[in-house]
């Protein structure tokens, strides 16, 4: 979705994040791969600042306000904003048939695969006394990601793209939720996967620990 405000003063995009969530991580990897800078805003989700809400009433993050003034408020969006604009390493796939197929397993695991994991990381705020039926449910989604690795290295390519930063933040908070559990699971390839997400410099890059936005706060370029 997008909408118009006010471009930003200065002559840099402004995106709104907060760093342990995985729609903003996946909209950070993006404007990082592209090398597209913009004014981070790390926003604290308790306390949400007037700005931020003024510019996106919906209150969740990502958001990224471009140098025109146009408001992108889903991270797939800004995404493809980002690497329409500029695609060093290659990120967006060549092929209309893989983009397909990359967006199937994309609308599963926003849809299906994170409704499992909401109710497995936080069972009592879906009625449920844990969140075991969620998690083994969300095995048959891992199970594809399985199948689909062991033919190569990431989802659709010898190297990362599009799909695998969409998708990895997703799965590292669901491994993490009990992470000895996770590594006992027959998933060789989606655990060698994961780590080496984690082990990149684009994700320490990205998961740089930076002070919370309040309106007026001094400009943080990112990255």
């Amino acid at each position: 979705m997008t909408t118009e405000v006010k471009p930003p003063s200065g002559k840099l995009p402004i995106l709104y994040s907060f760093r342990r969530c995985p729609f903003a991580m996946r909209a950070r990897l993006a404007l990082l791969t592209s090398g597209i800078q913009s004014e981070l805003r790390e926003v604290v989700l308790r306390n949400k600042p007037t700005e931020f809400l003024a510019t996106s009433p919906k209150g969740t993050v990502p958001v990224l306000v471009t140098t025109q003034g146009e408001v992108i408020e889903q991270s797939w969006d800004i995404m493809l904003w980002a690497l329409r604009q500029h695609d060093p390493a290659q990120w967006l796939p060549s092929d209309a048939k893989v983009f397909e197929r990359g967006m199937q397993l994309l609308h599963r695991c926003d849809g299906e695969f994170k409704q499992l994991l909401d109710r497995y990381k936080y069972p009592k705020q879906h009625g449920l006394e844990d969140g075991t039926g969620a998690r083994n449910e969300a095995l048959f989604f891992l199970a594809n990601l399985e199948s689909l690795l062991t033919q190569q290295r990431y989802l659709f390519n010898s190297n990362i793209g599009i799909f695998d930063a969409a998708i990895l933040p997703f799965i590292r908070q669901f491994a993490h939720v009990n992470i000895d559990w996770f590594a006992a699971q027959p998933l060789p390839s989606v655990q060698a996967w994961l780590s080496a997400f984690e082990h990149s410099a684009d994700f320490k890059r990205a998961m740089t620990v930076y002070p919370a936005w309040a309106d007026n706060s001094p400009i943080t370029v990112f990255p």
